[in-house]
């Protein structure tokens, strides 16, 4: 017999616990001796030892017939997965062979062929809850209308019942009084899964644990959501493990159940979660909602087999159909309140794409309002701190933010989109009227000379000398109208501070030139002039009317939207944004007290990213602490609330980025 190839010593078993969970018997033969391999997480078996892996990692068999890598086996959570790594010769599995690149699971006792070497899978870990038996003893039909069962009292008169079984008795209808209307009441569902949690246990005293499992759709299985244990403790709901027994029996058949466990606590290892342990009674009943199932809800003790009853069933089974239901509305309630959002977020899209220069101007301020309105309780002004906005009250605000230049959607395009004081086309207008004027002057003055040469009969020499006389004239009105145009142009650039220096257009405004005609030929026009002697910004009286009607059009909008109540105040929170607390603001020229909180935050926001965003046709971006300057300057004249602004500024609330910007 030939001798056996110099294979390394096998290591020692590590025992259960110790870190190895599985192992690889090598079955001796001519080639190799019998070996065990201990397999920790994942391993790789093949001919030739890879530097790359750690010597737990790689099981080495020296043999022609095993590639370099041949298999890897793999732990995923409590099962173990082979795979062939594309080998020569083909690793097989109680006889049959695996596809390459496919996983395949490994029972206890399983016998791997790897070409002609034969190997057999030890577990070490006890099969999990899922695949143990269990003792179904009580099971109700869930999707059957289940009354409130009454205090279990056997005597006709309540005074022959025992004292304890009474008080119990009382207990329980007063927690399901308590479960009836909290869920009337919780508007959120985490909130309900916490008092459902804790009536669990008024209802149930001998249960210790309960957990809530909930699908996130129709064809998903149910995730925990909720762990708890009577002395409050909270438990990984990820760390749960239930018996798919149950589970299936629960989801699949609509049905509640009431079970004993056969578990005990030798039956894991010592890594597995104390969830899965020791139950020896356990109560599981779906959420239910008409024919679709939302999860399910599951109490359990791991101290006393008979720590429910029948009645104690129906009763898990009455709550599960009641929370299903609250369960439920949350659901629509949220689809709706998407929906909302959706629309109210498509609407502002669909507005600022007619004027695509200022979009993400509404998100923004819906930003920082936000922002805004959660740094008043951190305010150095006593009353402001005292004002704590609910969730639905920042919503309510956001919401208005978005909205508040909704009516602009009614705005003429030209007026929305003006970039200066002069329309585009009547500054192109104005130029060429320049030109005109330029051809006019040169007309008149070349037939003049000509006319002059006829009459007076110049010689050549004269002709050429009134000539150039006339043109240096003509040069000298050039340069003059060329300055005029100069200032037009600097003129017609909007102001941003009324302060600012407006050029002096009345040279231009009494300029003396006439057509061929011989008619004034005026070069500025009175509604030109007036247009370019705006002191701020670039519109015009009648267009500021037109802008600021966007306010009115927006509330007039608003208000034919059915608001909930908890946003009853979007239209009027919206309507108010460019009113100022001196009274000079509009539509309605609101004073102080009549300005709501929400509304001056949101004229604070509104104002800033005005000044302060570089997407404005009329203006370049300004720097954040000029910008800050001029809204101190509003401050101290009145305009906008100081104590609000301060808290704007202390909270940096420009800092944060609205979302869909």
């Amino acid at each position: 017999m030939e001798p056996a190839p110099n294979v390394p010593a096998a290591p020692e078993l590590a025992p259960a616990g110790g870190g190895a969970s599985a192992y690889l018997e090598l079955l001796g033969s001519r080639e190799v001796r019998a070996q065990l391999f201990p397999l920790h997480d994942e391993v790789v078996i093949g001919r030739d030892r890879q530097d790359a892996l750690a010597s737990d990692q790689f099981v080495c068999i020296p043999l022609h017939t095993i590639s370099r890598r041949h298999a890897r086996i793999r732990r995923r959570g409590e099962a173990w997965l082979v795979e062939d790594l594309h080998s020569s010769n083909g690793t097989f599995v109680n006889g049959e062979r695996l596809q390459p690149g496919s996983w395949r699971a490994l029972d206890d006792g399983a016998e791997l062929a790897l070409a002609s070497t034969q190997l057999v899978f030890r577990s070490l870990v006890a099969p999990s809850a899922a695949s143990m038996p269990t003792v179904i003893r009580k099971s109700v039909d869930a999707t059957q209308y289940v009354p409130m069962p009454s205090a279990p009292v056997p005597a006709s008169d309540p005074r022959d019942a025992p004292r304890g079984e009474l008080e119990k008795s009382v207990l329980k209808l007063h927690a399901m009084a308590q479960v009836s209307i909290a869920l009337g009441a919780v508007t959120d569902r985490a909130t309900l899964t916490e008092k459902i949690m804790n009536f669990i246990f008024d209802l149930f005293p001998l249960a210790e644990r309960a957990f809530i499992l909930l699908r996130q759709n129709e064809r998903d299985p149910p995730v925990p959501v909720a762990a708890r244990r009577r002395n409050g403790m909270v438990e990984d709901p990820r760390q749960a493990r239930l018996s798919h027994t149950i589970v299936d029996e629960v989801l699949g058949n609509k049905r509640a159940i009431l079970s004993v466990d056969t578990l005990a606590d030798r039956h894991f290892a010592a890594q597995d979660s104390i969830v899965a342990q020791a139950i020896r009674s356990v109560m599981c009943a779906p959420l239910i909602v008409g024919d679709e199932v939302l999860g399910l809800i599951q109490v359990d003790s791991s101290s006393d087999p008979r720590a429910f009853q029948d009645a104690d069933l129906e009763l898990l089974t009455g709550v599960c159909a009641e929370t299903a239901v609250a369960l439920k509305n949350f659901q629509l309630y949220s689809d709706i309140e998407r929906l909302l959002d959706g629309f109210v977020r498509a609407s502002v899209q669909a507005i600022e794409e007619r004027d695509p220069v200022t979009a993400g101007h509404s998100f923004r301020v819906a930003g920082y309002a936000e922002r805004l309105a959660t740094a008043l309780d951190r305010a150095d002004d006593p009353q402001l701190r005292r004002i704590a906005f609910t969730r639905e009250q920042l919503r309510e605000i956001r919401y208005a933010a978005l909205l508040h230049d909704f009516g602009k959607v009614g705005v003429r395009e030209h007026v929305l989109r003006k970039e200066k004081k002069l329309h585009h086309a009547d500054m192109r207008l104005l130029e060429q009227r320049f030109l005109y004027a330029r051809a006019c002057l040169e007309r008149q003055a070349y037939l003049s000379l000509a006319q002059r040469h006829i009459d007076e009969g110049w010689t050549a020499a004269t002709f050429r000398a009134e000539k150039a006389q006339a043109d240096a004239r003509l040069a000298e009105e050039a340069v003059r109208l060329d300055g005029f145009l100069a200032t037009i142009r600097c003129a017609n650039e909007p102001a941003i501070s009324r302060s600012s220096t407006l050029p002096d257009l009345r040279d231009i405004v009494h300029y003396g030139c006439h057509d061929p005609d011989g008619q004034p030929l005026v070069l500025l026009e009175d509604h030109e002039a007036a247009a370019l002697s705006i002191p701020k910004g670039c519109l015009t009286a009648d267009e500021r009317r037109q802008i600021e009607e966007h306010v009115v059009d927006s509330y007039s909008f608003l208000v034919l939207i059915p608001w909930t109540r908890d946003l009853a105040g979007v239209p009027a929170i919206a309507h108010g944004h460019h009113e100022k607390l001196d009274g000079s603001g509009y539509p309605s020229g609101l004073r102080g007290p009549q300005i709501s909180i929400q509304t001056r935050i949101l004229t604070i926001c509104d104002i800033y990213d005005a000044l302060t965003a570089g997407d404005r046709p009329y203006k370049k971006a300004m720097p954040v602490e000029q910008a800050l300057d001029l809204m101190h300057e509003e401050c101290d004249a009145g305009h906008i609330d100081a104590r609000l602004f301060q808290v704007f500024v202390d909270a940096h609330a420009w800092m944060v980025q609205a979302a869909g910007t």
